[in-house]
């Protein structure tokens, strides 16, 4: 071994003078030392007693990280042992590396005890505050996207149609399918529904009424909803909340373009021509479905079964059901672009609005077909 080797190695002397037990450390105490770091902790330990220990750094000629930390971890060790212990002849280095390695132990948050009542309140409490934000912040929002239509009729070449456009072949041309499959099968479904329920009455035709009036002002226009907040809402969500991601809406506005108008309009105007539509096309597919269940199950057949839709469906039945469905869609379209500008810098964050998203679309369209429900009923209409 060297001579270089030996002053490099990590040195500790024990002294005891009364009740004062003094170490002087020297040498390298890094990470290359780690074993001889360790076992000079450990002799200080025993060494110490029950007597008040100062610790000499002095002749330490190298400290690292590791050397700190264990030094430090050594110091809270003795105090733990009701044992006194302090550094001396710390250099303005050393010190500076012990204050910003100090050692914590891992302390268990104490837990408050509560009552279940008072915690159930207190949660409710919050969920009634929480929601109550949401609302605030949704009208806001919406007060910043008639403005920027507003700006946008006084300014039209800053439209862009072609948005728009493309919008609407994402919502709308794309959505037919699955809107047509799962509005006809529903179709078949209450009608089947129906007969099984009206033939004991001898009344099975009356499931036309049912069909028409269900379908036209209710069912049609409240699944078309829910599937466009869950297919389109979340990709709303999902897409404005990537860009957020990426900064790339901070980089629309450094380029003087506003995000609303570029981003939000176009997709809320898209949904609002989109979602008439595709309740009209869903009313179209569950009448349809209603129909050949209704002729193979009850042996209604087809000219009986669009006579009495004739006659049991106004046109106020029709107009109920499609008045509604701006309104839903704008509501979905506020929840989603929201809830993705509201998207932090985690994929974590991102999966989190884009639940939270759909779960308050369909809340809110559930919540605003009962308005409408019990509106059009005051009204008689």
């Amino acid at each position: 071994m060297t001579r270089s080797s030996l002053t490099q190695e990590p040195q500790g002397k024990f002294e005891r003078t009364g009740d004062r037990t003094t170490a002087k450390l020297g040498g390298f105490w890094t990470a290359e030392h780690a074993t001889r770091v360790e076992a000079l902790a450990a002799d200080l330990i025993a060494e110490a007693g029950q007597h008040r220990v100062m610790i000499d750094l002095g002749d330490i000629k190298r400290l690292d990280t590791l050397g700190a930390w264990v030094l430090d971890r050594t110091r809270h060790e003795l105090g733990a042992h009701q044992v006194s212990a302090d550094f001396v002849n710390v250099n303005s280095e050393q010190q500076i590396l012990l204050n910003e390695i100090a050692y914590r132990g891992f302390q268990e948050t104490p837990q408050v005890r509560r009552s279940k009542v008072v915690e159930f309140l207190a949660d409710m409490g919050k969920a009634v505050s929480e929601a109550g934000k949401d609302l605030l912040q949704g009208v806001a929002f919406l007060g910043e996207i008639v403005a920027a239509l507003l700006r946008l009729i006084v300014q039209p070449q800053h439209f862009r149609m072609a948005a728009v456009v493309n919008q609407l072949e994402q919502i709308a041309y794309r959505g037919v399918p699955i809107i047509v499959l799962i509005s006809f099968l529903v179709g078949c479904i209450i009608a089947q529904q129906g007969i099984f329920q009206l033939v004991r009455f001898g009344a099975t035709p009356f499931v036309v009424d049912l069909i028409g009036i269900l379908i036209l002002r209710e069912l049609a226009v409240l699944l078309t909803s829910i599937m466009v907040a869950g297919r389109s809402g979340s990709a709303f969500t999902a897409e404005i909340g990537s860009m957020k991601m990426r900064e790339e809406i901070d980089a629309l506005r450094v380029m003087g373009l506003d995000p609303i108008e570029v981003l939000i309009v176009p997709r809320i105007l898209a949904l609002v021509l989109a979602l008439p539509l595709l309740t009209f096309i869903s009313s179209i597919a569950a009448l349809i479905g209603g129909g050949i269940t209704a002729f193979l199950y009850g042996d209604v057949s087809y000219e009986v079964y669009l006579s009495r839709l004739r006659a049991a469906v106004g046109i106020n039945t029709f107009l109920v059901g499609m008045i509604k469905a701006p309104f839903m869609a704008l509501v979905i379209g506020i929840i989603a672009t929201l809830e993705g500008l509201a998207v932090e810098g985690s994929a974590e964050s991102l999966g989190r609005h884009v639940t939270s998203s759909v779960v308050k679309a369909i809340f809110m369209v559930i919540v605003l077909d009962g308005l409408f429900a019990m509106f059009f009923a005051a009204i008689k209409y």
